[in-house]
């Protein structure tokens, strides 16, 4: 149906094939400039869309760090002896990244992205809130997780949304900016946590990030619209069998072009909750991104939590000075984004033009190969800068590479998985983020006892060793061979 807006009354020779018996009505857009479609959208629109989905995805990661700093307030108000328990306060939030999107990122797909990503903030909000008012461990490692469901939704989510909305051939710049916010949030967090706690006391810590992500949830009312697309036009379906004229005669179907004749709700549901898993299992690409992105994601956590360590620890600065250090990690993190946000859609359209005008995922794979050499080459000058206790510049230039190396690869991944699983852009985010989130939790549990046995040198060297043997082949695998495993998966075929 494509000729006739939703509010017109359809005639039954309408909905007749070429016999004259009844047949379904498919409700698709209207023409190439359809309004209605997210991917004709303003510029301004799109862009808004995009801030305000960077913002939901911002605030999330600044609660999942910023109590770092002040975990040994925590420690003391509630008795905590065991360090274990100490990284927990701060790894626990994670984990429940490696379980939410498994659910929201589908149910996005059922129910919409507009309505799972604001309100999983709101339930987030409620519980962060809650977690400033804990009266012992337990309540406190609760809320914690809890909120954690919540606030992983726009990392579920906010992926889908822009696949939704932007061609391929700009996107670039855009998910460059949303997937900058997942590593820029810790970075900020410890930053104002570390000055939070010295100042104040580790409840603003909750409170304060309350006060933003209302802010934030005002924003996403005002700005953030439905944009996908099999919802949008089922939700027209709807409308146009609420508006046919039951006088006219029986029609058998109306239903949307994305819409399968034998699925129930409750079908729907069982396929979509469980799309993540198979995705994971039956795709080799799913699987090896998510692998090296696991480790990537761990390895950043790792840091975050082992920072205040060497910078209190071995050179003893205050709560407060140590704090400043994690703007290393933000220089790293936030130039790398912006230069490889200017490259990346300019890549993509000179590889686009010398193939004939054919579009690829494996365009995205160049701005791997720098990120999977300077994270080793970060954890090497930071290890042994740290060990030999050099001045805190060169700890810090170290710092800045593994930054600017895990921004480089976790873009690259983001896109790589939305250009090839477009429809199933928030299932397929869901997959790799599943693993990448059970290791950013574990990761900080073992950091303090892994230092204390290895010392910084042999410890970061491990870590880069493990970095080059993950990392260095991913780009050369994906590059030759990406298009013949994509072209075996009925997944990709379909978004495509």
């Amino acid at each position: 149906m494509s000729s006739r807006s939703p509010s017109q009354t359809i005639e039954v020779s309408d909905v007749t094939n070429e016999k004259g018996d009844l047949s379904d009505i498919i409700v698709d857009w209207e023409g190439p400039d359809d309004p209605l479609n997210p991917k004709n959208w303003s510029r301004k629109k799109k862009w808004a869309a995009t801030l305000v989905v960077s913002s939901f995805t911002l605030i999330s990661p600044v609660s999942s760090s910023m109590i770092a700093p002040a975990s040994a307030q925590v420690a003391e108000d509630f008795g905590i002896t065991n360090d274990v328990v100490i990284g927990l306060v701060t790894s626990i939030f994670v984990l429940a990244y490696a379980v939410g999107p498994l659910f929201l990122g589908p149910m996005s797909e059922i129910f919409g992205r507009n309505r799972i990503i604001q309100g999983a903030n709101l339930w987030y909000l409620f519980w962060n809130l809650g977690c400033g008012f804990a009266q012992n461990t337990g309540q406190l490692l609760a809320f914690r997780f809890i909120s954690g469901l919540g606030g992983s939704a726009p990392m579920a989510v906010g992926g889908g949304v822009l696949g939704d909305i932007w061609n391929a051939e700009e996107r670039g710049q855009a998910l460059a900016i949303y997937s900058l916010a997942p590593l820029l949030g810790p970075v900020v967090g410890p930053l104002c946590g570390a000055f939070i706690a010295q100042k104040s006391t580790w409840r603003w810590v909750f409170w304060s990030t309350c006060i933003v992500d209302v802010a934030v949830q005002i924003l996403g009312i005002l700005y953030l619209r439905e944009s996908y697309a099999p919802f949008i036009l089922e939700q027209k379906a709807k409308r146009i069998r609420k508006s046919l004229d039951a006088e006219k005669g029986p029609v058998r179907h109306v239903r949307s072009k994305f819409a399968n004749e034998d699925r129930t709700w409750q079908r729907i549901m069982i396929i979509s909750v469980t799309r993540p898993f198979v995705l994971f299992i039956q795709e080799p690409i799913i699987q090896l991104l998510g692998a090296y992105m696991a480790f990537v994601y761990g390895l950043f956590y790792l840091f975050l939590t082992s920072m205040p360590l060497m910078f209190q620890g071995t050179y003893g600065e205050s709560v407060g000075t140590s704090g400043i250090n994690y703007i290393a990690l933000g220089v790293g993190v936030t130039g790398a984004s912006q230069i490889n946000a200017r490259l990346m859609d300019y890549i993509f359209r000179r590889l686009k033009e010398r193939n004939g005008g054919a579009i690829q995922p494996e365009y995205r794979v160049p701005s791997m190969v720098p990120g999977t050499i300077a994270i080793p080459v970060g954890l090497f000058m930071t290890g042994w800068a740290v060990q030999a206790k050099v001045h805190w510049i060169v700890p810090d230039i170290g710092i800045a590479l593994v930054g600017a190396g895990m921004i480089l690869n976790f873009q690259a991944i983001t896109m790589y998985v939305v250009d090839a699983f477009t429809l199933y852009a928030a299932s397929a985010l869901a997959a790799t983020g599943c693993l990448r989130s059970l290791c950013g939790f574990a990761f900080p549990l073992f950091a303090q006892q892994m230092y204390a046995k290895l010392g910084y040198g042999k410890g970061d060297t491990i870590l880069a060793v493990i970095a080059i043997v993950i990392g260095c082949p991913s780009p050369w695998l994906l590059w030759n061979y990406g298009k013949r495993i994509r072209m075996s998966s009925k997944f990709a075929k379909q978004a495509s």
